[in-house]
């Protein structure tokens, strides 16, 4: 393929390459600007949305937003609870997930292969057919409106499980963990002095996408949250859209805020999200 476009035309190929970077600058601004217009609209007031005047520029309608904003929600205990679950839901999923893709790339038991195939097919089955079952064993358990019941059934997912398997495998190699059997070391002492710092690579990417995934949940806390106070982000949100004469500018203003933390973290951790998942892509 190299050849083929070394062999072409130096204009060609120019040509070839401004054609790519406007397509990726046009698809960059169509991913950037959802977010630049939600910013923009926290600054102007409900009528100024609904008027036809369209308009890119800031509004003076900010301060108005943030007191409706703390009006008719409570936006910053939402905000904690979003940062308590996704806090706790990625601290143990690290732990189950480490655990989990260990054990299936060093461990031979009967069923393994099985098991292993049920795992990776589970990751085709969308979500939303899973609330029910989800709902009831929820019920079954006792665990309605707590913060529990949104995080603790999604530490262990198919996808970091196999994720941490792929880079156990590829990256680990199989003597470091029979010298350290060798020298005494019980199983556990193995996966947490051995093989657990080696994996730091993989398991800042499962945080990454576990903190991602349980800050923009909003299906299992809309099943199972009922109290204003335990609201977690998402769902504060969207509760107030029903109101009359939805305050709009307030409702923005509330999602551009909570939209700034993952922001943030993608910014930071981006690099590290590619890392951990070509890493142990090619075994050396």
């Amino acid at each position: 393929m190299r050849n083929r476009i070394e062999a072409l035309s130096p204009y060609v190929v120019r040509a070839m390459m401004i054609v790519l970077m406007g397509l990726l600058i046009i698809s960059a601004l169509m991913t950037v600007f959802p977010f630049f217009w939600s910013a923009i609209l926290s600054t102007h007031s409900r009528e100024t949305i609904f008027s036809t005047d369209i308009t890119l520029m800031p509004g003076d309608a900010l301060a108005a937003n943030y007191a409706k904003l703390l009006e008719i929600m409570p936006f910053w205990q939402a905000m904690f609870n979003s940062f308590y679950v996704a806090f706790l839901g990625t601290t143990v999923s690290l732990l189950f997930c480490s655990m989990g893709g260990y054990a299936f790339a060093v461990y031979r038991f009967k069923g393994k292969n099985l098991l292993f195939g049920v795992l990776v097919g589970s990751m085709m089955v969308p979500p939303v057919l899973s609330l029910i079952p989800y709902y009831l064993t929820v019920k079954f358990l006792g665990l309605m409106d707590t913060h529990v019941a949104v995080w603790l059934p999604f530490t262990a997912t198919p996808f970091c499980i196999f994720l941490v398997r792929q880079y156990v495998v590829a990256s680990i190699p199989r003597e470091l963990l029979e010298s350290a059997r060798m020298d005494g070391a019980g199983e556990f002492t193995t996966y947490w002095k051995i093989a657990l710092p080696l994996m730091k690579p993989v398991l800042a990417t499962v945080a990454i996408v576990q903190f991602v995934f349980f800050w923009n949940n909003f299906l299992s806390p809309l099943v199972v949250l009922n109290s204003t106070e335990n609201y977690v982000i998402t769902l504060a949100l969207r509760s107030v859209q029903n109101l009359p004469n939805t305050p709009w500018g307030a409702v923005m203003l509330g999602t551009t805020i909570s939209m700034l933390p993952i922001l943030l973290f993608y910014s930071v951790s981006s690099k590290q999200i590619i890392s951990g998942m070509t890493s142990g892509a090619v075994k050396g």
